[in-house]
């Protein structure tokens, strides 16, 4: 086992900073868990790497899903300088055409090694090195401009940050009115029940009215997503859209149910129960090897309302479907299952990237096919189009301009 270095006094301040660096990484850790952490490492000691580790590891992660982000915050911050310094350089674009030879980063390791560099830039100044100066002026985006810019147009930092807002976005979900009751003082029927239940303890007389109104509950959310070659990006963004809403605290919407396609169905509800978002990007790339595929919407809408929709849709769910339309296979099968999925569900949402263009019209069989079906149709090439989506719950979308486009076509 490896031996820590000499601290020179500054473990403490080490703990510290460490305990920073975990919180830009996403993890709670609060001051009480600081002062149980330097307390555990100066009762264990700390001349074995491994105790040091496991102490901290013990008084400052309290929930499972974050041992992952420690142990590479772990890794990262108690190594050499140099090795940050190529994290965040394979960040850039134009280094990472330059490097390309170099291990790519596991799960939770990029916000690992942004929270250490942030972390270290703020508290400790850097030795001095030979200056290496990047010409970034075209690679910098204001957030107005991302705002606009579509996704397939950023380079990797501008996705990241796309990303990173993205999980911040909130879908408005109109909750559904059930056939329940609930006690309520401002109620439009009287409670029955809740009267007579009432009277058996006044020797059988009725001395309040008891009022009632309508229970609600919020809807869930199927997406299905086209994971295809021509919707590899903007798949990407979608998956982390929909782990946002799953996550999201008060967003409105019940259970979230995902489902990925190119050449077959996968169910990726799992991977997206996963509360960290790399460990859920990772699981899901591995329930999905149809990656950058073909385009079978047909056959993948078949299986789903063959043995999913009896399960995800049994209570008026909403359902997203992310695609092109550029369907490769039989189009009178696509409409054909289309129409039957939007009769089990409550609204059928269609999202489109190509409608970011001003002059598309719908010539592919594919779109043709599912438009006259579809409820709303709507673009999702941005971070305004999706900020937009709530428009597509309470209006037709961009759907009205299409069908014009589809008649003259």
């Amino acid at each position: 086992m490896q031996a820590l270095p000499e601290t020179d006094g500054r473990l403490v301040e080490n703990i510290v900073h460490f305990a920073r660096a975990l919180r830009k990484a996403g993890l709670k850790v609060g001051t009480s868990q600081l002062k149980s952490a330097i307390s555990a490492v100066a009762a264990a000691g700390f001349t074995q790497r491994d105790d040091y580790y496991y102490a901290l590891r013990a008084t400052l992660v309290s929930r499972p899903e974050h041992l992952e982000v420690f142990h590479q915050v772990f890794q990262m911050f108690w190594r050499d300088p140099e090795f940050l310094e190529r994290m965040v350089r394979s960040m850039l674009p134009l280094m990472q055409t330059m490097d390309q030879k170099e291990q790519a980063p596991k799960p939770a390791q990029k916000r690992a090694a942004e929270a250490i560099w942030d972390d270290t830039a703020n508290h400790a100044a850097p030795p001095e090195r030979d200056a290496i100066d990047l010409d970034a002026e075209l690679s910098w985006s204001a957030n107005e401009v991302l705002r606009k810019q579509d996704f397939e147009q950023m380079s990797t930092a501008e996705q990241a940050e796309a990303a990173a807002l993205i999980r911040r976005l909130v879908l408005p979900a109109a909750p559904l009115k059930t056939r329940r009751f609930q006690p309520s003082q401002i109620g439009s029927r009287p409670d029955v029940r809740a009267m007579l239940r009432r009277s058996l303890r006044k020797g059988g007389e009725v001395d309040r009215l008891l009022l009632k109104t309508p229970k609600y509950r919020p809807p869930n959310l199927v997406a299905i997503c086209d994971i295809s070659g021509s919707m590899s990006t903007y798949a990407r963004m979608m998956m982390h859209f929909l782990h946002g809403l799953t996550w999201a605290p008060g967003s409105g919407w019940g259970r979230v149910h995902g489902f990925t396609f190119g050449t077959r169905l996968t169910n990726v509800s799992r991977s997206l129960a996963l509360r960290d978002v790399d460990l859920a990007l990772e699981a899901l790339g591995r329930d999905a090897p149809d990656w950058q595929g073909g385009t079978r919407i047909g056959e993948a809408l078949h299986r789903f309302n063959r043995d999913w929709s009896r399960r995800v849709l049994g209570q008026g769910a909403v359902v997203l479907l992310i695609t092109d339309g550029l369907e490769r296979g039989d189009t009178d099968v696509l409409q054909a299952e289309a129409a039957r999925l939007t009769r089990s569900c409550r609204r059928l949402i269609w999202l489109n990237p190509l409608l970011r263009f001003d002059g598309f019209a719908p010539e592919a069989a594919g779109i043709r096919a599912l438009l006259p079906i579809v409820d709303s149709f709507h673009a999702c090439h941005s971070l305004d189009s999706l900020a937009d989506l709530g428009r597509a719950f309470t209006t037709g979308g961009d759907k009205q301009r299409l069908e014009l486009a589809l008649k003259s076509a």
